[in-house]
C-alpha cells in the first residue's frame, strides 16, 4: 500500500427545507457526484463554452483509483451490512440528513452536536473495515482518513473536532480536513449575523453565539475577538492540515431567485462572505498562528458555476490530499511612499490613511484555471492600511496571500520534471485620506503601485539528504541582465523542515512600495514508497 491514499469521507452542506432534505436523502452521493459542462470563457458573450468537469467522484475514481463502498444497495452504517473490509482508497458519504428526512427518518432534524458525534462513530467504523483488509492489513494506530466537506458540512466536521467531549480515538484518525465554502465565522445577511433565536430550518447553526457553544470556543468568543469563531486551537487540530477553499462569485448563485446573493452582498459567494470562509490557528498560549491553507476561486456557493463541481476546487483538493510540495506565499512590506503632496500633509501633522489592496493569481503550466485568484473586483484581496504598513510591528506588514500545493503526479507523461507555477502580484493604488477626507488629486482609478509576475520552478529532493533546486524570477527581469534564457537562482534559507526564499520587489517612485515576496516551501505527504 502506498499512502497518502486514505479513505475520503464526504460531508455535504446545508439543506434548508424539508423537501431539500428529502432530495438529499434520495441521492446516494448527496451531491458529490454532480459535475458541470459550462464554463465562463467564450468569444460569444451570450453563450458559455462547454467545458466538462465530470464530478469529484468520477475524477477520484478515474485518476486515483478510488471507489464508493455501497454494496448490494446497503451503506456501511446499515445493520445488515455484510462486508468485513473495504480498501483504503474508498469514498464514504456521511449521510447525516437521513434521520431528518421523511423518507428514511423521523422528519425531525438532530442538532449539529449530534451530527458531529455520529461522524466520529462513522470514522471508527471505517477504520475497522479498512484495517481488516486481508491484502493490505493496517494497524489501527496507523489508520488515517480525510474529511472533505461543503458549506455546513465543514461546521459538522468542526463540531466533531472541537466538541466538548470529542471522541479522541476518532479525532486521531483524521489526517486532513478540506472545506469548500464553509461559513467558519457564521453567516451574515444584510450585514447582520443570523440570530440565535431563529430556529426555523436550523439557521441558528450559523449564529456565532450558538457556534461558540458547539465548537467549545466560549473562552475565545468572550474575549477580545468576541465576534469571531473561526479559530482552530492547536490542541483540537493542526491548522497546517486544514484547507479552506473560498468562493468569490456571488453573481451566479441563484438560490431563492437571487435573494440570497442580494442579502449576502458583495464580497461573498452568494451565501457565505469571503471574510467568514477561512480558519485561523491558535497556539497553546492563545496567540494567533498562521492561517490555515487557503485558496480562492471565482466560483459561487453551489450550482453549475459552484465551487465543488469546479476544476479549481478539485485540483486544490487532490493536491492538498496527495501532493508533494506545499508552498505558503507571503508578502512582506518593507516601506510605502505617499504621493509628495500627501506626504507634505503628513509631515505637517495631519492624519493620513489609505487602504492597500494586494492581488494574487497563481497558475500552473499547461492549465486553463488558477490555483488561487484574489482580485479587487471580486472583493477577495488581502488588505492593509497605511498605519499597518508603517507599524514597527512586523506582523502587521506580513501579508498571507495563499497556499499552493504541487504534485509530481500531475507531470506524469510530460517532459518537464519540475513543479512550476506563475504568480501575479498586484498592489492597487489606494484612495488616500487626509484628515479623514478623500484626497482626489493626481489619482488614476484602477492603477497599480506595483504589478509583476513571478515564475517559480521547484525540483524537490528525490532522496533524503539531496538538495532542493529552486529557481525564481520576475517576468519583468526576463532578458535584462540574465545569462540564461529566463531564470536565475534566488538565495534560499534551508531549515530542517522547510526552505524559505524571498524575491524582492520595489517601486521607487512616490507613491511607491517595496518589499519581498516570500515563499515557504516544504515536503508534503512524506511517506515511504
Amino acid at each position: 500500500m502506498t499512502h497518502p491514499y486514505w479513505p475520503i469521507i464526504y460531508v455535504r452542506g446545508y439543506a434548508m427545507t424539508r423537501a431539500e432534505i428529502d432530495d438529499t436523502t434520495a441521492d446516494p452521493f448527496c451531491g458529490f457526484n454532480l459535475g458541470s459542462t459550462v464554463f465562463r470563457a467564450t468569444t460569444d458573450k451570450n453563450k458559455p463554452q462547454k467545458f466538462i468537469f465530470e464530478s469529484p467522484v468520477v475524477r477520484l475514481s478515474a485518476e486515483y483509483g478510488y471507489s464508493c463502498v455501497f454494496d448490494g444497495g446497503l451503506d456501511i452504517v446499515d445493520a445488515s451490512w455484510q462486508k468485513t473490509w473495504i480498501p483504503a482508497k474508498s469514498i464514504i458519504i456521511y449521510r447525516y440528513y437521513d434521520e431528518a428526512s421523511r423518507l428514511l427518518g423521523t422528519g425531525e432534524t438532530p442538532d449539529i452536536e449530534t451530527f458531529g458525534r455520529e461522524l466520529g462513530r462513522l470514522i471508527l467504523k471505517v477504520r475497522a473495515l479498512v484495517c481488516s483488509d486481508p491484502q493490505n492489513p493496517i494497524a489501527e494506530s496507523d489508520f488515517r482518513c480525510y474529511l472533505v466537506a461543503h458549506s455546513m458540512g465543514g461546521l459538522v466536521c468542526r463540531a466533531f473536532l472541537h466538541g466538548p467531549k470529542p471522541n479522541k480515538d476518532a479525532r486521531a484518525c483524521v489526517d486532513k480536513v478540506f472545506t469548500y465554502a464553509t461559513p467558519h465565522n457564521g453567516i451574515d445577511m444584510a450585514g447582520i449575523n443570523v440570530p440565535g433565536w431563529l430556529g426555523a430550518n436550523d439557521l441558528k447553526n450559523f449564529n456565532r453565539g450558538k457556534m461558540a457553544k458547539y465548537l467549545g470556543l466560549g473562552n475565545y468568543f468572550n474575549g477580545k475577538d468576541k465576534d469571531r469563531v473561526d479559530w482552530l486551537p492547536e490542541d483540537v487540530f493542526k491548522s497546517e492540515k486544514f484547507f479552506c477553499m473560498v468562493g468569490t462569485n456571488r453573481a451566479d448563485y441563484e438560490v431563492a431567485m437571487g435573494l440570497s446573493r442580494s442579502f449576502a452582498g458583495s464580497g461573498s459567494d452568494g451565501l457565505v462572505r469571503i471574510a467568514n470562509a477561512s480558519v485561523w490557528g491558535i497556539n497553546k498560549d492563545e496567540s494567533v498562528s498562521a492561517p490555515c491553507a487557503t485558496a480562492y476561486a471565482y466560483r459561487s456557493h453551489s450550482g453549475y458555476y459552484g465551487i465543488v463541481n469546479s476544476e479549481e476546487g478539485y485540483q486544490n483538493l487532490v493536491r492538498f490530499l496527495f501532493g508533494d510540495v506545499r508552498v505558503d506565499v507571503w508578502l512582506d512590506v518593507t516601506s510605502v511612499r505617499l504621493p509628495p503632496k500627501v506626504e507634505e500633509q503628513r509631515v505637517a501633522g495631519k492624519h493620513v490613511n489609505a487602504l492597500y489592496q494586494f492581488e494574487v493569481l497563481a497558475s500552473l503550466r499547461d492549465c486553463r484555471w488558477f490555483l488561487t485568484r484574489r482580485t479587487s473586483e471580486e472583493d477577495s484581496v488581502a488588505c492593509r492600511t497605511f498605519e499597518d504598513l508603517g507599524s514597527d510591528d512586523p506582523t502587521k506588514r506580513q501579508i498571507y496571500l495563499s497556499t499552493l500545493f504541487l504534485s509530481k503526479k500531475a507531470r506524469e507523461g510530460k517532459p518537464l520534471k519540475s513543479l512550476a507555477y506563475s504568480l501575479f502580484i498586484g498592489v492597487r493604488v489606494p484612495d488616500y485620506e487626509v484628515a479623514h477626507k478623500l484626497w482626489p488629486d493626481d489619482h488614476f482609478e484602477g492603477g497599480y503601485l506595483y504589478s509583476d509576475s513571478a515564475r517559480i520552478e521547484i525540483m524537490p529532493p528525490k532522496n533524503e539528504g539531496d538538495e532542493w533546486n529552486v529557481v525564481n524570477t520576475w517576468q519583468s527581469d526576463v532578458g535584462k541582465d540574465l545569462t540564461k534564457a529566463d531564470s536565475f537562482p534566488v538565495p534560499a534559507t534551508v531549515f530542517s523542515d522547510r526552505i524559505e526564499m524571498s524575491l524582492p520587489f520595489e517601486n521607487k517612485a512616490s507613491p511607491g512600495i517595496s518589499g519581498n515576496l516570500r515563499f515557504v516551501a516544504r515536503n508534503w505527504n512524506v511517506w515511504l514508497e
